[in-house]
């Protein structure tokens, strides 16, 4: 499996090129910004974009929808109780940072237990709201996208519109502290960590 990380957007927001390298299919997860540097990217590598896949609906994680899909085709995917996000900008925040346009609508509403298919990988849709009620983690062999539910040595923030401590506290008891220690974590910003790490040393989650 092909996972290459590049920061994107005024917060730095952790965007994931996600590729089988026997077919060269692709996900992108998360282009918050820069979708023309991102497409470079795919380029680069021969790869091919099947799927935009949205881990929530903040702008910081959703700006770059509109550059990238008109660059590739591809479809947008987002939870269903966030697809609201993408074309409501007081849901999405965007205002808040000086981008008062929206993504397009999701192609494809996801939930609890979907598939999504890179090549021949699969990584299954984890329903982990509290930092948004549609915010999801992507789970496959040995790594899991999480978007801003959980980071190195954090969680996600949860006075947002939308944002609930006890549900994504729950979230992550419930759906990701279960998975092996090994699982390597990709969050929506900073540096990669492990399920393990964040069991044994995350302020946060001692307690769980």
């Amino acid at each position: 499996m092909y996972i290459q990380g590049i920061q994107v957007g005024m917060l730095g927001t952790n965007c994931y090129l996600v590729a089988c390298p026997e077919t060269k299919e692709a996900i992108v997860i998360d282009p918050g910004d820069e979708g023309k540097r991102i497409f470079n990217l795919v380029t680069k590598n021969g790869f091919k974009v099947t799927g935009i896949v949205n881990t929530h609906g903040h702008w910081d994680h959703v700006g770059g929808n509109k550059e990238l899909k008109k660059l590739t085709g591809a479809p947008i995917l987002i939870h269903e109780q966030d697809a609201d996000f993408l074309t409501d900008g007081r849901l999405h925040l965007g205002s808040m940072m000086g981008k008062n346009e929206n993504s397009p609508q999701g192609d494809r509403i996801l939930k609890e237990g979907d598939i999504v298919q890179v090549g021949k990988y699969e990584f299954k849709v984890v329903h982990t709201p509290g930092h948004t009620p549609g915010g999801i983690s992507l789970v496959g062999k040995d790594v899991v996208f999480v978007g801003d539910t959980l980071f190195a040595g954090s969680i996600g923030r949860t006075d947002l519109p939308g944002g609930n401590y006890d549900t994504l506290m729950t979230s992550i008891k419930n759906k990701l502290l279960p998975l092996s220690d090994d699982i390597i974590v990709y969050p929506g910003h900073g540096p990669s960590t492990t399920i393990g790490k964040e069991r044994k040393s995350n302020p946060f989650l001692l307690n769980l």
